[in-house]
């Protein structure tokens, strides 16, 4: 029998029922007909992000202090934090949930700020140690080939990466310039990448002084040559004087050498290659025009290199398509057509269509032409299909001809530094499988993050950890009460009239205050972050804490499934089903 409390007055009442007795005889869990569960979903940032990182972790980490614990997440998915903090065109912050709500994050600086703190300690990566016996020949040094070679070194394959340029890097070498990329970072992340015990040999064109009969001593190769030939206009005059390729140009301009430009400088294209040729051209004191056949709605180039560009100076003419390049003395004369939008074409924008009898000229004293880059062919091996200017491949990478692989700006038009790293990834993963003699298309299945293409190799090694549910987290699942409204923190950049004297890097590093405000604003979508909501608000007492891989479990004796946990957790970790019958 329990003792019996009495009470004086209604002051002296608790607030809550109490019991005096042991109460497990009671297992009131029996009444629940729905269970709440903790369950990982997919946050949208993942989801969007081509290089697959893990972009709620690492933020998590950021908000614990844990820089290098960041590092360490985002490297395993992503050689390049360093990179794709400076130059990836951040699919993932247009998904953010948090832009729902004011602004989104500003993940890749975040990234940035991340790998730049790994610089100050000297991070570097540690040698993976070779213990399969297969050797493993990459072509190409560019993003694709070497994330490629970054996860086959840590899967302890023997990796070999052939170069045709003197210096590794491909087009994060050659197309992007300096004030976007420096290029001690660049060698910085290669030679993390070659601290796994990769070799790089540089100085050997493929299918000149590098042939397939070559390589026989290798069991498996992966092509990932890019997208190095620029895309000519079809017009009378582009093989003149003072006229230029976007690609050769920035190629020169990379690799310091002396390019002669007149003082007027006209570009042609749209695209990011066209941005950052005109941008140099400011860099080099002379005047930069674009010329774009379509309107601003259309131009692929990124916003922000688009806004950046126009603040340093450069001027853009929308709706003009050049038709004839015309030399007088040692001026050229570029004689163009004004343009109007007809219906939308294959790439979704709307067609440009010449305006009869629009023809006026433009005068310049120097031509880049910029309209685009394709791939070259000539030196591939019989039997890798070509279709529409890429190489075909299955979803893993494979080739129709046995131990081939492809993969990067070879096999897609989204050619972006994201988009080469995921692919390099996946092929390194379908290159295991098949040398192990595995299903690689059902390995992809297993590890895809949210509905696809993009794969987590992290759940694919540790298969031990908690599966994540492939369903995007939307915002409406989300109980945003508990977040106060605040804005994104800006990028600092110098003085326009400053950072165009040179190619020094325009854009400047979070502080860790404000990497730490920022990374706070992060709701960390279908991820618990402890922020125990459902251990203050269960009726029952039915939430535990543990030391397990989950920081908190159900109960399921005495819990009566309510869904209050469920309504109140923030970030949509908890999921209710009905109770089995």
């Amino acid at each position: 029998m329990t003792d019996q409390l009495t009470f004086k007055g209604a002051s002296e009442m608790p607030m809550i029922s109490i019991s005096l007795g042991n109460m497990d005889w009671n297992k009131t869990g029996a009444w629940r007909t729905q269970r709440p569960y903790y369950e990982d979903k997919t946050p949208p940032c993942s989801a969007a992000c081509p290089a697959g990182n893990d972009i709620v972790g690492f933020i998590q980490k950021i908000t614990q202090g844990d820089f290098e614990g960041a590092w360490n997440l985002i490297k395993e998915e992503n050689p390049f934090p360093g990179i794709c903090g400076r130059v990836c065109f951040h699919p993932c912050e247009s998904k953010c949930n948090r832009g729902g709500y004011d602004e989104p994050i500003v993940i890749h600086a975040l990234e940035r700020f991340v790998s730049d703190f790994a610089l100050k300690l000297n991070k570097k990566t540690e040698k993976v140690p070779g213990v399969r016996k297969e050797k493993i020949a990459i072509i190409g040094s560019g993003p694709a080939g070497m994330s490629c070679a970054y996860h086959l070194a840590k899967l302890h394959y023997d990796v070999t990466v052939f170069e045709s340029s003197s210096l590794a890097g491909g087009m994060l070498r050659i197309g992007i310039p300096s004030y976007r990329l420096p290029k001690d970072v660049l060698d910085r992340e290669i030679s993390n990448i070659e601290a796994l015990g990769v070799e790089i040999r540089a100085g050997i064109p493929f299918g000149e002084n590098l042939t397939l009969d070559g390589l026989k001593d290798y069991q498996a190769i992966f092509i990932a040559t890019g997208a190095h030939r620029s895309r000519g206009l079809h017009i009378p005059g582009e093989k003149g004087r003072s006229v230029f390729s976007g690609l050769d140009f920035l190629r020169k301009i990379n690799l310091g050498k002396k390019v002669k430009l007149g003082d007027k400088v006209a570009i042609i294209g749209g695209g990011n290659t066209a941005i950052d040729v005109a941008r140099s051209v400011i860099r080099m004191g002379k005047k930069a025009t674009i010329l774009y056949r379509r309107s601003k709605e259309e131009m692929p180039a990124f916003e922000d290199e688009i806004v950046e560009a126009i603040e340093e100076g450069v001027k853009i003419r929308y709706l003009v398509n050049p038709i004839r390049i015309q030399q007088k003395e040692c001026m050229k004369r570029l004689e163009c057509l004004r343009m109007e939008l007809g219906e939308k074409d294959e790439s979704g924008r709307r067609r440009p269509v010449p305006i009869p009898h629009s023809n006026f000229s433009i005068e310049a004293d120097s031509l880049i032409i910029a309209a685009g880059e394709e791939i070259e062919v000539s030196f591939l091996p019989e039997g890798m299909e070509k279709r529409e200017g890429i190489v075909l491949t299955q979803r893993d990478g494979s080739t129709g001809i046995k131990g081939i692989f492809s993969g990067g700006d070879l096999t897609s038009n989204q050619r972006t530094v994201a988009h080469a790293i995921g692919s390099g990834k996946k092929a390194a993963l379908a290159i295991d499988c098949y040398l192990k003699g595995k299903d690689a298309e059902e390995a992809i299945r297993q590890i895809l993050i949210g509905d696809g293409p993009s794969i987590s190799i992290f759940r694919h090694l540790h298969p031990e950890e908690r599966p994540m549910n492939p369903h995007i987290v939307t915002f409406e699942e989300l109980n945003t009460d508990y977040f106060e409204p605040s804005k994104r923190r800006r990028e600092s950049k110098g003085p326009v009239k400053e950072r165009i004297k040179g190619f020094g890097e325009v854009t400047s590093t979070f502080t860790e205050s404000i990497a730490l405000e920022e990374a706070e604003r992060c709701f960390s979508c279908g991820t618990c972050n402890e922020c125990e909501n459902c251990y203050v608000f269960c009726p029952d007492a039915s939430i535990i804490k543990t030391e397990e891989i989950l920081s908190h479990q159900m109960d399921y004796d005495f819990c009566k499934g309510c869904g209050i946990c469920f309504s109140e957790c923030p970030r949509g970790a908890i999921s209710l089903k009905e109770e089995a019958r």
